[in-house]
């Protein structure tokens, strides 16, 4: 079984009944705690079992057919839950728990699931060892050192041994398990050293991208999708003045208690009233109007009756309360204060902002150059009559398409020959006219194409293996100064990749300076196959349940060749690294594609 639901350590404690893991818990919890170690606990219970008193009021309400049962007071809260069909597994259990809150989880209980555990041992109970059974188990611990115990019947293993009744020492070891443990999940690669990780080789290239110095000022209408270069400074008050937050009569605030009041105006939006406002006096105004010189109040219109210009407010539709229904000169925004940071990308919503404080133009980072190529005598442009042994040419317009979505600047170089000659001529020319080059096709290890002499020639160019399926083979560096993308081949691979590696790279050089992907968390409602030590994208279909709970399903067949299974997802499907598979049921992160591809 795998704990897909757990990032944290799990340590559970294997004995038979009898043995005092209860008590032992209740003495070693104390000392880890003392060492800073945060506790998250499991415990098993083989019986029917109740945690709430008879009579309480939480106890009838679950009794009464509440199949959870949420109580919340100052220093905890429980919730109990029925569950009378299937007993949860501990995968189940341990995706409930609160992990940013806790360092290690114990485990008391589930002896037979697949997860790391210290068997306990009483000599005098006189039961069978568990380790020999259970190649979980990573320690034992025994009171059976002393010298009139038979050595035959100490434990035969190369286990370390620990004494059950040294707390210090059970202490110590857990310490240094939790050390290993974490280890060896932060360096997946150390499961297979030729290989990177996404997430480092992401980090490695983003390092080496460095946000574009060319700039321009566009007008309004140029401005959507493109980041901003510089900061978005208020020019002027929002609102830029005093103004009536509804329709209704201002008044002064001091003369409130009035019965009757003068109306002395009609005050409109774009409009407004010259004289101050005195005691004894109203005037009608509209939503957005400026209030006058002293008034500071707005009853709402529905409160209000006029008889022949005298105005009464009816108290008992409302309270009336000083400053009530006015919007402050600068309430939104003050006059030079900041309105957007350089490095934020312009939306509709910004759009709007800009213009409404008068703004008609803004200086934004140049739309990237991208140079692009295919390469390989076997692809051949579509349209043409298809070839013996060749294949059309996918790649360079599925990455067209995911640069035009990007706002990129596109040099098509077609379809390269595979000669010394032509690739060098391409990438000579491509550097001096793009900001960065793709290429997909010749990157594999152990390719003998000639791009990889070509680019050893021309720049600092290394040739990866990621751990990552689909899109294990690339290449990346540096062309002089222009970065430099080798991609596989196989069309699946050259869109993940794209999106985990050259995405990131290009929002980089545009000043995006605030991008994070958007990921989601769903129920996977298929097993998705995956390695440990491999992050796996598995193309998927999400979508909301009956009851809103977001569901995900792979869309079949998963080759890397198989175009048609990424039209028909609508995310991406990521099994990390320290997962061997996700079970149906299990909770999953995903990769929505729609805003991307």
């Amino acid at each position: 079984m795998s704990l897909t639901h757990c990032s944290l350590p799990v340590l559970g404690f294997a004995a038979f009944s009898g043995t005092g893991k209860t008590t032992l818990l209740e003495k070693l919890i104390p000392a880890l705690v003392e060492k800073g170690i945060r506790i998250a606990m499991v415990k098993h219970a083989h019986h029917d079992f109740d945690v709430d008193k008879p009579g309480k009021d939480s106890y009838r309400l679950r009794k009464a057919g509440a199949t959870q049962m949420l109580i919340s007071a100052r220093y905890r809260h429980a919730l109990m839950t029925e569950t009378p069909d299937d007993e949860c597994t501990l995968n189940q259990l341990l995706g409930q728990l609160d992990q940013n809150n806790a360092d290690l989880v114990l485990v008391e209980g589930f002896k037979h699931n697949a997860f790391p555990k210290i068997e306990l041992h009483r000599a005098a109970l006189g039961k069978p060892w568990l380790h020999p059974e259970d190649p979980n188990i990573v320690a034992v611990a025994c009171d059976d050192s002393s010298s009139s115990v038979p050595s035959s019947e100490l434990p035969s293993t190369s286990l370390p041994r620990l004494d059950i009744n040294d707390i210090a020492s059970l202490v110590a070891f857990i310490q240094r398990w939790m050390e290993s443990h974490n280890a060896q999940t932060a360096t997946c690669d150390s499961l297979s050293p030729t290989l990177l990780s996404v997430d480092d080789g992401r980090a490695k290239i983003l390092d080496e991208i460095a946000v574009s110095e060319h700039t321009e000022t566009c007008d309004l209408n140029e401005l959507p999708h493109r980041v901003l270069a510089a900061d978005i400074i208020a020019p002027v008050n929002v609102p830029s003045s005093t103004n009536s937050a509804m329709d209704g009569y201002a008044i002064r605030s001091d003369d409130i208690e009035r019965e009757g009041y003068r109306l002395v105006s009609d005050v409109f939006a774009g409009h407004h009233y010259a004289e101050t406002l005195t005691a004894g006096e109203c005037v009608r105004i509209m939503t957005g109007a400026p209030v006058p010189e002293g008034a500071d109040t707005v009853i709402m219109r529905e409160q209000a009756s006029d008889d022949n210009g005298t105005v009464s407010f009816d108290t008992t539709k409302g309270a009336i309360r000083a400053g009530q229904n006015v919007r402050q000169a600068g309430e939104d925004l003050r006059r030079g204060a900041t309105v957007f940071q350089a490095g934020k990308r312009i939306g509709a919503a910004e759009l709007g902002m800009m213009a409404s404080l008068g703004f008609d133009r803004a200086e934004v980072f140049k739309p990237i150059k991208v140079a692009l190529f295919s390469t390989g005598d076997e692809v051949q442009a579509p349209g043409t009559a298809a070839k013996s042994h060749c294949i059309y040419d996918a790649n360079r317009y599925t990455l067209r398409a995911m640069l035009t979505k990007l706002g990129c600047e596109i040099l098509d170089f077609g379809i390269i020959e595979d000669t010394e000659a032509a690739l060098h001529a391409t990438l000579s020319t491509a550097t001096e006219q793009a900001d960065m080059v793709i290429s997909s096709g010749g990157v594999s290890v152990g390719d003998a194409d000639y791009i990889k002499t070509v680019l050893r020639q021309l720049g600092d160019i290394n040739f990866w293996r990621v751990n990552m399926r689909p899109g294990r083979p690339l290449a990346f560096g540096k062309l002089g100064d222009v970065p430099f993308f080798g991609l596989p081949g196989n069309p699946v691979a050259v869109m993940v990749t794209f999106l985990q590696f050259v995405e990131p790279a290009i929002r980089k050089m545009q000043g995006d300076a605030h991008w994070q992907p958007e990921t989601l968390s769903a129920i996977t409602q298929e097993r998705i196959r995956s390695r440990r030590g491999r992050t796996e994208y598995t193309r998927g279909i999400y979508s909301i349940s009956a009851n809103g709970q977001l569901e995900v399903r792979s869309t079949g067949s998963q080759g890397s060749g198989i175009l048609r299974s990424m039209s028909e997802a609508n995310c991406l499907i990521e099994v990390a690294p320290d997962v061997d598979n996700a079970e149906v049921g299990d909770r999953v992160t995903i990769i929505p594609l729609a805003s991307r591809l």
